[in-house]
């Protein structure tokens, strides 16, 4: 049986949810990547919260970037998450790319949250 997109994405995610957790310690960066936007967040899945977040609709990052979602906006993303995430005492991170493939602009925020200084 073959199974649509978005199946396989539910699949991939659940593989690599079962390996992949946030602590206190070492919390999770998620990251969901929808056709218009991107977020990011940095999550403790131990206390089930969630830590700092950033998405490419914040007011400051709209006015700064142009409509649409693209490599330059995800790295934006990356980059206020990452600062966000320094700002409030977190250095250390787990990736969690949410089944997408580490591609496109999944990578571009990876890299701008590394370049920022978070570490994974």
């Amino acid at each position: 049986m073959k199974l649509s997109r978005k199946q396989n994405t539910r699949r991939r995610h659940q593989r690599i949810r079962r390996k992949v957790t946030g602590t206190a310690a070492c919390p999770r960066l998620a990251v969901y990547r929808s056709n218009q936007n991107i977020y990011a967040q940095v999550i403790d899945d131990a206390a089930q919260h969630t830590l700092v977040a950033s998405s490419t609709l914040d007011a400051e990052l709209r006015q700064a970037l142009s409509p649409g979602s693209n490599q330059t906006a995800a790295a934006a993303v990356g980059k206020q998450v990452a600062e966000r995430a320094i700002a409030a005492g977190i250095k250390q991170v787990v990736f969690d790319r949410g089944g997408k493939l580490y591609h496109g602009r999944v990578k571009a925020l990876a890299d701008a949250a590394r370049e920022a200084g978070l570490e994974f």
